[in-house]
Parts: structure tokens; C-alpha cells; sequence
């Protein structure tokens, strides 16, 4: 069967650089494509010229006989007073499917994508659920390719998880424009990277993304002994050249043509594998105090929903927290609440003297009308970065632009150079605090990579809001859970909060059947034994005692960091390696002790 879509020789254009050039995109039946590469590569457009939404500059794009295109763009809106199930509706006469079929493609489509309510007015939904009405409204037609562009924008990590499973189990072909790696490992069986550095226009590889990490560096190597082989001989070509006109007029002119297109090649393949990245680096301040803010017995309410109760908290100096919870739960209310914009309810909170506090905000305020260049320098040509006076243009381009965009107006800059314009502020400010709230949206692989280094290495405190859970697991080392119901628990890791989540939801389904399991996960009390029927006496012994062996095994590790952090310590070289082996102990004894409390829980659920 011919592929349902075949793009041959497409080139797409805006001005005089061409976004893509000549590239040739297949999608045949079964395939689950994850579309990646740069910001400003033109995978968007791309994806716009596959859905017929948008001409290409050259080549062509056919679509197989009676195929049907489902395509769901970056940003969902819907026109007032349509309800879900007129957005459906819509879609379904629209797609030209017979109105007997309606009723039961509607039912279909609701339980699939978890609608409860379809009267419900569309553009009053949260930005998830438009999200997944956006969707719902492209299975609704059951398509033959599905086309999603950036698709966990605004879904919490739930609602991603709902995606892998709809898309996992789904009859249709997909292509999917993310930059999600634990999302991309999941769903996609291949993986096209749309970049300038392959001389295709793009790569790619069969498997998962991991398997595409693979294939790429087998392909830079090999790009990168081509241009070896070309300075050699190309060498070898102007040094003969160089040998006098006797040598040169025995020989075919040929050759000095062969050397002109040895030498054209070699500026192509070096042109394509010298690549840019963002230099994103925040800097912490010089404060000593490590007990930045206290949160105690915190509780907001806001109107009559309960957002936190009784929250007890401490952010240190060196921590960095991962506050994760579905849409709703009040991530960004609790971020707020660290700003200061917003007060308690009840409780306290106290803070460090002085302490300076920066804020990402997940909805990218940029004055509009303002050029990039005012945008980074208000008020002069040059901005103060880490104590050194930097001017502009060169500041701009550590974060990938060019002297030409400074005076272009920001509102005409794509989403993910709009985020790296914010960055590129805050790092002008130097932090006790960092918050960052969705600061991943838009961006790139390899700038998400660059950010997540930026943070490891960042000596400050971080609470930090995200839906992907690459860099969750990466850069936390705590994670604050919200429940959306007044609920907060501290876990070690996100893994540790999502079975605590299916211990909840389980709850839910079936009351009583797991509530101790799901309070010895979250680190609640669990005294009784109902829970731990599966466990032997020795093992029920140990699972009673392992949340304070826990504790105790984290001050340990606490303690051995403090004792590194002396400046006295650091300057003794005796000391030191006693202090890092220490460490070293108290951090093998904590992972070990975690790997346990898993293993002990699993068993007594």
C-alpha cells in the first residue's frame, strides 16, 4: 500500500533563508514518527505543509487516495459558546462522516479522552482540557495520520500519561512534534530529526529516541571523518597545485577543478557540523545563610477551593525541589506564595534576611513593541553579566542571536527564542531563590540540555514546575507533590510520587483496598498491618522501621554535605577525603535504604 503521506523535494522559505530545503518525509501505515530538531528548524511549518494547511515554496505533497489528515496545532482555542459537544459535532460533519454514526463516535471519543461533561462550554476549559478536546476533536474522524504539534504543552503529567496510552493503543499513524524526551521514548517508533547539519535536511533512524542518540553519533562520526578525509585531500590537491606552473600545465585542468569541488565539499560539510548552542549559566549569590524559607503550617484558600493545608516546609541553600501536580493543584499558587505576591491564609512563612528571589513565569511576559536589543538592555547598549560589563550584541548571541534580530521587535520571535530571551534575562540577576515555572515550553533538546547542566551546576536553592520528566528526575533532588485537594507530600524522586499517585487513584476506585499502601508511599503514617499481608514478620519489622531509617539516613548525608561545604574542611586535604567518603557512605546507604522502602512497598500492596 502506498505511504497515506509522501512529501518529495519540499523547500519552505521565509525571506531568504530557506527554513528546509529539498527534503523528502514519508508517513506510511503503523508509523508513530517524533519530529524533533532546533527551534527555527521549520518543524511547525512542516507539519502545516503535510496537513495542506500550508503551500511549500517547491516540491510536492500527495496524500493517499481517501486518506484522512487529522492535524492539531501548538495553541487550542475554540470561539465562545461552543460546547465540547458542538466542537465535535462540528468536526465529525466536517469530516463529511454520516450523522447516523454521530452519537456513537461521540461516545466513543469521550471515554477515550476522559470527557465527564460535554456540555461544558469549550473556551472555558483549562488549558489542558482544551488540549485534550483539540485532540478528541481530530480522533473524533478517526483518522488515518494523526499530526500533533507540541501536544504535552499544558498537559499536566497525567494528562501525558493519557496521550502515551491513547496514541500507544491507536489504529492510526502519527507524527509528533516534541521536545519531550521521556514522552518521544515512549510513543515513537522512529525518530526524524529536522536540522541543517545532515546533508538530507534531516535524519532518520528507526527505533526510540534513545536509539536515535545512537544513530545521530554514529552519523557525526562518520560526518566527521568525511571532513578529515577531505582536508587530507584536499592537502594533498593544493600542494601539488603550489608546485609551479610546469606541474600544473602536465596535468588536466581536471584536477584543478577536482580541487576547487574537494575544497567546495569540505566548506559544505564544515559549514554543516559546526553547530551553536545557548549558553544558559544562573549564578547564586554569595550568601552563607542556608535556611532560605520556612513554610510553617501554610494553608491557602482561594475562594472555595482548598489549595494547601498545614504545609510545613523548608527550601536550603543547594536544594533543589521538584513541585509537581496536576493541572489545577496550585504549583503556580505556591510559587506566589515564595514571591511574596500572595499571602497565607493561615500559617507563616519566613524568610531569610535580603534574600534575593527570581521568577520564570510560565506566561513569557515580554513588553510587546520593544526590540530584542531594549528587551535584554532597557536602558544602555550593554548589560553587567557576572560583574563584567558585556555589550549587547555579544550577550545576544550566547543565546543564539543574531545582530540582525536585535532590533526586531520580540513579538515577532518564535516561542522557544521568546523563552530564551527571558532566560537570558533572569540571568542578569543573581539568586538566593530560582523559581522557575514551565520554563521547558517551547524550548529545544539541546537548550533543554544546556538548561538542565545550568541548573546542576547552579550552588542556589530551586523550586522547580514541569511537565517533563526527563529533567525532573534529572535535576531534583526532592519532589513536593500537590494532590489538588488541600494535599502536599515529600517524596525522593517523581517515580516515587506517580505510585503514589496510582495508590491514590486506586483509593478512589476501590475504598480501603489500598490506603495503607498509599500512606506508607507517601510517607504518611501507616501503624497497621492490613497493608502488609504479602510480608514475612521479619520483613513487616523491617517495613515499620525503614521511613525513620530513612530520615536518619538523609541527615547523615545532610550532616557529610555541610562538613564538604566547610571552608576549613575544604582547604584540610586530610579532611576532606574523609568528608567526601563519608558522603560518599551516607549517600549509598540513603539509595539503598529508598531501593528497599520501593521494593517493601510494592510487596505490601
Amino acid at each position: 500500500m502506498p505511504p497515506i503521506l509522501n512529501a518529495q523535494g519540499v523547500t519552505k522559505r521565509f525571506g531568504a533563508v530557506p527554513l528546509f530545503q529539498e527534503i523528502s518525509f514519508t508517513v506510511s501505515d503503523g508509523d508513530r514518527i517524533g519530529l524533533i530538531g532546533p527551534n527555527g528548524a521549520g518543524k511547525s511549518t512542516l507539519l502545516k505543509v503535510l496537513a495542506g494547511d500550508e503551500d511549500a515554496d517547491a516540491g510536492d505533497v500527495a496524500v493517499r487516495k481517501r486518506a484522512r489528515v487529522g492535524y492539531v496545532e501548538q495553541e487550542s482555542t475554540f470561539a465562545p459558546g461552543m460546547t465540547v459537544r458542538a466542537v465535535l459535532e462540528a468536526a465529525l460533519v466536517r469530516a463529511k462522516v454520516a450523522e447516523g454514526e454521530h452519537e456513537g463516535r461521540l461516545r466513543e471519543t469521550s471515554g477515550r479522552t476522559g470527557f465527564p461533561d460535554l456540555s461544558a462550554e469549550a473556551a472555558t476549559l483549562s488549558g489542558g482540557w482544551r488540549k485534550r478536546l483539540a485532540i478528541a476533536e481530530a480522533v473524533v474522524t478517526h483518522p488515518d495520520v494523526l499530526l500533533l504539534d507540541e501536544p504535552t504543552n499544558h498537559l499536566d503529567l497525567a494528562g501525558i500519561v493519557w496521550l502515551e496510552e491513547l496514541l500507544n493503543e491507536g489504529s492510526f499513524a502519527c507524527v509528533l512534534v516534541s521536545h519531550d524526551r521521556y514522552f518521544l521514548e515512549n510513543v515513537a517508533t522512529e525518530i526524524v530529526e529536522l536540522n541543517r547539519v545532515y546533508a538530507d535536511g534531516l535524519l532518520r533512524v528507526k527505533g526510540s529516541y534513545s536509539k536515535f542518540l545512537e544513530g545521530k553519533e554514529l552519523y557525526m562520526e562518520a560526518q566527521s571523518k568525511l571532513q578529515d578525509a577531505l582536508k587530507n585531500r584536499v592537502k594533498i590537491e593544493v600542494d601539488w597545485l603550489r608546485r609551479g606552473p610546469k606541474a600544473r600545465s602536465t596535468k588536466a585542468k581536471a584536477r584543478i577543478d577536482n580541487a576547487q569541488e574537494l575544497i567546495g565539499q569540505l566548506k559544505e560539510v564544515n559549514s554543516r557540523v559546526q553547530t551553536a548552542s545557548a549558553g544558559i549559566d544562573f549564578s547564586a549569590t554569595d550568601r552563607q545563610t542556608k535556611r532560605l524559607v520556612e513554610l510553617e503550617d501554610v494553608s491557602v484558600v482561594l475562594g472555595d477551593r482548598k489549595i494547601v493545608e498545614g504545609l510545613n516546609f523548608l527550601i536550603t541553600s543547594g536544594m533543589r525541589v521538584g513541585l509537581v501536580g496536576p493541572n489545577g493543584s496550585g504549583k503556580t499558587t505556591l510559587l506566589r506564595l515564595l514571591t511574596g505576591e500572595l499571602e497565607p491564609t493561615a500559617g507563616t512563612i519566613k524568610k531569610a534576611a535580603a534574600l534575593k528571589i527570581v521568577y520564570f513565569s510560565q506566561t513569557r511576559e515580554l513588553e510587546e513593541g520593544v526590540t530584542l536589543r531594549r528587551a535584554l538592555a532597557p536602558d544602555s547598549d550593554s548589560v553587567v553579566y557576572q560583574g563584567r560589563v558585556v555589550h549587547v550584541a555579544s550577550y545576544a548571541t550566547k543565546f543564539l542571536f543574531t545582530s540582525e534580530q536585535l532590533n526586531q521587535p520580540v513579538e515577532r520571535l518564535s516561542g522557544g527564542e521568546r523563552a530564551r530571551v527571558l532566560i537570558a534575562k533572569l540571568m542578569l540577576e543573581p539568586a538566593d531563590l530560582l523559581l522557575l515555572d514551565e520554563p521547558t515550553n517551547d524550548l529545544d533538546i539541546a537548550t533543554l540540555e544546556i538548561l538542565e547542566e545550568s541548573l546542576l551546576e547552579y550552588t542556589g536553592a530551586l523550586v522547580l514546575v514541569t511537565h517533563d520528566r526527563y529533567m525532573l528526575d534529572r535535576v531534583s533532588t526532592i519532589v513536593l507533590g500537590l494532590d489538588g485537594k488541600g494535599s502536599a507530600e515529600m517524596f525522593a524522586d517523581y517515580s516515587q510520587w506517580e505510585q503514589w499517585r496510582g495508590a491514590k487513584v486506586e483509593e478512589a476506585i476501590a475504598p480501603g483496598a489500598t490506603g495503607k499502601a498509599a500512606a506508607s508511599v507517601s510517607g504518611g503514617p501507616a501503624q497497621g498491618t492490613g497493608g502488609k499481608k504479602k510480608l514475612s514478620y521479619l520483613e513487616a519489622r523491617e517495613f515499620a522501621g525503614i521511613e525513620a531509617a530513612v530520615e536518619a539516613a538523609e541527615d547523615r548525608l545532610q550532616k557529610a554535605r555541610h562538613t564538604i561545604e566547610d571552608p576549613a574542611v575544604a582547604v584540610d586535604a586530610v579532611r576532606l577525603t574523609a568528608a567526601l567518603a563519608e558522603m560518599d557512605a551516607a549517600q549509598a546507604e540513603a539509595d539503598h535504604l529508598y531501593a528497599r522502602w520501593a521494593e517493601l512497598t510494592e510487596k505490601a500492596g
